[in-house]
Parts: structure tokens; C-alpha cells; sequence
């Protein structure tokens, strides 16, 4: 963790918020925060959060990420108790 102000210190999340506008902010515009809450939320849980491939997990999508992970826990589980 960096000081403030440091580059490395919000990094990943400078990361996300220049994503989230360049992909879906620039190319709309909203009248209301209302109008423009659902489409965060789908943009955020359905695409970026879902399926959107990730350079800090090593480029599988999150919910590959997890099932990778998952699969070598059990393995290594199975390992150890035989």
C-alpha cells in the first residue's frame, strides 16, 4: 500500500473507473442519477464484475478465476487426506 497520493495507491480502482468511463460513461449521456443507476449496476455485476477478463488474475474472467481456484483447493484437499 502506498501514501497518499502515491500511484500505487488506488491503482486497481483508477484502473476500474477509467475502464468504466471510457466503455460506458463517454458513449452515454444521463439526465438523472436515476437513469443512470441501473445501467452502472448491469454494466458493473452483469459484464465487469461476470466475464470481463481481468490482468490481475492472470486473464480469465472472475467467474473462471473463482472456478479455477476452486478446482485446485479440492485437489490439494483430496491430496492431502489420501
Amino acid at each position: 500500500m502506498g501514501h497518499r497520493g502515491d500511484a500505487s495507491d488506488n491503482a486497481i480502482a483508477e484502473s476500474f473507473f477509467a475502464t468504466l468511463e471510457t466503455e460506458l460513461l463517454d458513449r452515454r449521456t444521463f439526465r438523472m442519477r436515476n437513469e443512470a443507476r441501473p445501467v452502472l449496476f448491469r454494466s458493473i455485476e452483469g459484464f465487469y464484475d461476470a466475464r470481463r477478463r481481468h490482468s490481475t488474475l492472470g486473464q480469465p474472467g472472475p467467474d473462471r478465476f473463482e472456478e479455477m481456484y476452486m478446482e485446485e483447493n479440492i485437489r490439494e484437499a483430496i491430496a492431502v487426506s489420501t
